[in-house]
């Protein structure tokens, strides 16, 4: 189960909107769902969770470019949202780096042995095949909180705090942020 929040602070404080992210594809997308609901290029916060397995926050200040915080990269790896805010520079890979891997694999014969020839897999049917288990990218995702962990600082939620969030990370970060009613507004 996810949920996916605005909330936009302003003159009066924060002003919060749960939002659809069936049509957000990209980071960009989502950066300019954020931006539409800004007030005078203000702060806003983008949260979304997958109950009891993550939570990101993206924080987009006017023109700025986005900061993002995950809580935990190989669980939200694993689901379609998450693949939205892990980035392949969040992640310190080359940009398109995974689809030039892809393609390299699909390559025939570069894998060391001559056709027909059985490869050390086929010999071995006890080998542990970690890349196969976990899906593509698999080892590539460090397990554990990823990005910026300031990005709630000044607004009153310092970076140890963050870290240490778990379940129902979105209430408290909110109740950090003066802004737990208007997020329960939306729930």
């Amino acid at each position: 189960m996810y949920f996916a929040a605005l909330l936009a602070r302003t003159e009066d404080g924060w002003e919060a909107s749960d939002t659809e992210l069936d049509d957000v594809e990209t980071l960009s997308d989502l950066t300019d769902l954020a931006r539409e609901a800004s007030v005078d290029e203000d702060t806003v916060l983008v949260f979304i969770e997958q109950e009891d397995a993550w939570f990101g926050v993206v924080r987009v200040d006017g023109e700025e470019d986005p900061r993002i915080y995950v809580s935990d990269a190989s669980a939200a790896a694993r689901s379609s949202y998450g693949e939205i805010l892990l980035t392949d520079e969040l992640l310190g890979r080359e940009p398109g780096a995974e689809d030039t891997i892809a393609a390299l694999e699909e390559l025939v014969g570069l894998d060391g042995t001559e056709d027909g020839e059985p490869t050390p897999a086929d010999n071995d049917h006890d080998t542990n095949d970690d890349e196969d288990d976990d899906g593509p990218g698999a080892g590539v995702v460090p397990a554990g909180p990823i990005g910026d962990t300031g990005v709630l600082s000044d607004l009153g939620l310092p970076e140890a705090e963050l870290l240490m969030l778990r379940t129902d990370a979105l209430a408290e970060i909110a109740d950090a942020l003066g802004a737990a009613e208007v997020l329960e507004t939306v729930r």
